[in-house]
């Protein structure tokens, strides 16, 4: 299981949301690089990146946030929002990002996922944001008539890398993750999934190391992490421990 710490970026600045609404924001660091190797330092294996701006724009707005991020660590970086050509998904994979997290192209243009699937093997995640189990899009501005499994099984044999599920209704009010949900759409497609949206507390983390969670790939974390709900040492060494290696 890996736990990706989420930076999502707003203006040049790390933040979250509540629940996904722009307005409903708070600052945690104006430093997104010196965040970014923080994580690096406590141990983290991932970072999970979000241009929030850009997935409202439909292109980036914080590319000089994100590449003094991949200046300033060395563990691989997984980037969404606004990412929506292959021109786009093309330079993020040369700048160094490991892989793209396409969202909103992956209801609009289904095609467009494949040919990035084919043309950068293992390097594209689809995420699928999901509100009252509909699938949301535009920076979650839009519900489509949608499942979220729906939209998983149209990439069964695509070869996406990952699938990221979030729970919109549970974002950044650490609520808890909900694994009902997560679970369920990991049994319905092969696609390693990551859970994101709630997670609140070490017992998050725990259940997430249940064997009924084995098939998920990890977790993404923000809020918890960043307020100090979550201790990431405590965390990474439940997960390290649960490896077997626990050194």
């Amino acid at each position: 299981m890996i736990l990706f710490p989420a930076i999502d970026l707003k203006d040049g600045q790390c933040v979250r949301l509540k629940l996904g609404d722009m307005e409903r924001v708070t600052v945690f660091n104006d430093d997104p690089a010196a965040q970014a190797k923080s994580f690096e330092e406590a141990g983290f294996e991932w970072l999970h990146l979000v241009d929030l701006n850009g997935a409202f724009a439909g292109k980036p707005v914080n590319a000089d946030a994100v590449n003094a991020i991949l200046k300033a660590v060395s563990i691989p970086v997984q980037l969404g929002g606004g990412i929506r050509d292959m021109a786009m998904i093309e330079h993020w994979l040369a700048a160094g990002v490991r892989r793209v997290i396409l969202g909103t192209v992956a209801v609009s243009d289904p095609q467009l996922v494949k040919d990035a699937c084919r043309a950068f093997a293992g390097r594209v995640a689809v995420g699928i944001d999901a509100k009252g189990g509909k699938v949301a899009v535009s920076g979650w501005a839009e519900t489509a008539e949608l499942t979220a499994i729906e939209l998983a099984k149209r990439y069964e044999d695509a070869g996406v890398a990952a699938i990221i599920h979030t729970d919109i209704d549970r974002d950044g009010v650490l609520k808890g993750l909900n694994i009902e949900a997560t679970l369920e759409l990991a049994n319905a497609v092969s696609i390693p999934v990551i859970a994101s949206g709630g997670l609140a507390s070490i017992d998050d983390i725990k259940r997430l190391l249940k064997p009924d969670c084995a098939m998920l790939e990890g977790a993404i974390s923000g809020r918890a992490l960043y307020d100090g709900r979550l201790d990431a040492a405590e965390a990474l060494a439940l997960i390290r421990a649960a490896r077997g290696n626990g050194d």
